[in-house]
């Protein structure tokens, strides 16, 4: 177990967390979530030892390990992947190397032999004999390939780097695990490999994650941090956000009766503990559920961006064409060949690919931002496109503040209509003063995506959108798009808004698409699909 007493912090004048008093029991899951800024990943920091608070302690059970998802990349460089891995229990790893140290000595003395003894006890004990078996299955697990167990950590890739971390972090059975955004730079299958290992985790996880579908996998509870506090809730992210709306909606309807209210919060509760005996924490979760205290349901303080697309016209008969389209990026890597689709009214497309600088080539070449080495596209006279870049840097060059910079992209130049926009996205007050070019990345998504609304486009092109933004305004940005009638291309790793998007996948490899007429869910369990890929790409699914 571990809890928090009287903690404080506070920068200055700034209070990020005020006499918080929490504690995390063994068992559970608990997702960690706030807005950008709340102070989340802090949070985790000086539960792990790294941050002091300013005021309290944290205390940890006796004899209990924590571990701790390293975000340095480059920490291990000069160490094997596989010692890594085994670097992650720190007190078996201290044994390994005390014992091979005493047996390399020269003149091994009958001191060294008996401590030699006492440490072979301890490796015994913790399991050491299969240790290596052990963090090669994690690796392996997380789609580290054999070859790579014994190479050094600075000949491995970045992504490839994530993986071996998180090994480090999940080896060898940790009374708690802290977690700071675990699905980045993972594909699909691993992060369900990631689920089920946690869901099958018995004893205490503390996570922060913009993934509603990886919380909502694993969290048996939600820890929000607000005004300077954090509160834990009983249920997943799903369950937290869906009773704080109802609460809230209730809170808002004077007129309906006390019993009336606490019916429906019942049937809510009844709801969603019936659909957890679907999920990989069944039991748990269920019994946790069923134990709620109706009052514990309380509505959230959090401000959602009002993100509203509307089209001026509507889309004709003729969307997009292309054809035979191909493009190797500038070291000569071909990201896609002889790619043909044709777009139809409706379709609202996810395109995938294990390279994701494929899809953001497709999506510059549609916006005639960059050439294609072969092929062609035309796109209907109908079409009217809005396009939303991975890279926005070249927006933000300026130093207009935010009234002047989204005026720019305005036929309509009246302030109050402008503001108008702005406020849709939280920006008010002074706020809208400030400069443009001193944004967060979160805040330059929203500015862009006030753009996007300014346009009235019927066709909307957006690369990896959730990026950068906490979960209020990827909530506002899945329902926007869930209720967009017209025509839209998007790509992101966020797997809810690609399931509850998307009525079209496809895929881009460097040899072909696949191009399916499915959800996201029914896309990644499909045997053709699995068949077809393995094809495409000449090596295993």
């Amino acid at each position: 177990m571990i809890s928090a007493s009287n903690l404080s912090l506070r920068y200055g004048k700034r209070v990020l967390f005020e006499d918080v008093n929490i504690k995390f029991t063994p068992g559970n899951c608990y997702g960690i979530i706030g807005a950008n800024g709340a102070g989340k990943s802090t949070f985790l920091k000086i539960l792990s030892g790294e941050i002091d608070p300013s005021t309290g302690q944290i205390a940890i059970t006796p004899g209990e390990r924590m571990s701790v998802l390293k975000q340095n990349h480059f920490e291990f460089d000069e160490m094997q992947v596989l010692q890594t891995v085994l670097k992650g229990n720190k007190k078996l790893w201290d044994v390994i190397t005390e014992k091979d140290a005493l047996y390399a000595k020269p003149d091994f003395s009958e001191a060294d032999g008996d401590r030699v003894g006492e440490l072979e006890t301890l490796f015994a004990e913790m399991d050491g004999w299969n240790a290596e078996s052990n963090a090669s299955e994690l690796l392996s697990g997380l789609g580290v390939p054999e070859s790579l167990h014994s190479k050094f950590m600075k000949d491995l890739n970045g992504k490839e780097k994530v993986r071996v971390l998180l090994a480090q972090a999940l080896f060898g059975n940790p009374d708690i695990l802290l977690l700071d955004e675990p699905t980045n730079d993972l594909d699909v299958d691993t992060i369900s490999w990631l689920e089920n290992f946690l869901a099958d985790f018995q004893n205490t996880v503390i996570v922060v994650s913009h993934d509603r579908h990886f919380l909502d996998a694993v969290c048996t509870h939600v820890a929000d941090i607000d005004f300077g506090k954090i509160q834990i809730y009983t249920g997943n992210y799903s369950f937290w956000y869906e009773s704080s709306q109802l609460a809230l909606r209730q809170r808002s309807d004077q007129n309906k009766k006390v019993e009336d209210k606490r019916k429906e919060l019942q049937e809510f509760i009844e709801r969603f503990s019936a659909n957890a005996s679907k999920s990989k924490q069944a039991t748990s979760r269920k019994k946790l559920l069923e134990k709620l205290v109706i009052d514990d349901i309380q509505p959230s303080n959090r401000k959602y961006p009002g993100i509203i697309f509307r089209a001026e016209r509507d889309c004709g008969d003729q969307i997009l064409a292309v054809e035979n389209l191909s493009k190797t990026s500038a070291d000569g890597v071909v990201l896609f060949s002889d790619i043909t689709f044709t777009l139809n009214k409706g379709d609202k497309v996810a395109f995938l690919s294990r390279e994701p600088l494929a899809v953001t080539a497709l999506f510059e070449i549609l916006n005639e931002k960059e050439v294609a080495g072969s092929g062609t596209f035309q796109w209907g006279s109908t079409i009217t496109r809005s396009y939303l870049p991975n890279d926005n840097s070249a927006f933000f060059k300026g130093d207009d503040n935010l009234i002047d910079w989204l005026r720019q992209f305005s036929a309509d130049k009246n302030e109050t209509y402008i503001r108008g926009f702005l406020g849709k996205m939280l920006f008010s007050g002074e706020e809208t003063l400030k400069k443009s070019n001193v944004l967060s990345g979160g805040e330059k998504v929203r500015c862009m995506l006030s753009r996007m609304m300014l346009t009235n486009a019927n066709c909307l092109i957006l690369d990896e959108p959730t990026n950068h933004l906490d979960l209020e305004s990827i909530t506002a940005i899945n329902d926007a798009l869930k209720d967009w009638k017209h025509v839209a291309l998007f790509t992101s790793h966020d797997h809810e808004f690609t399931q509850t998007v998307a009525n079209r996948i496809i895929e881009i490899t460097p040899n072909g698409v696949i191009d399916k007429r499915m959800t996201f869910d029914e896309y990644i369990v499909d045997e053709r699909v699995k068949a077809q890929r393995e094809e495409l790409y000449n090596v295993t699914a």
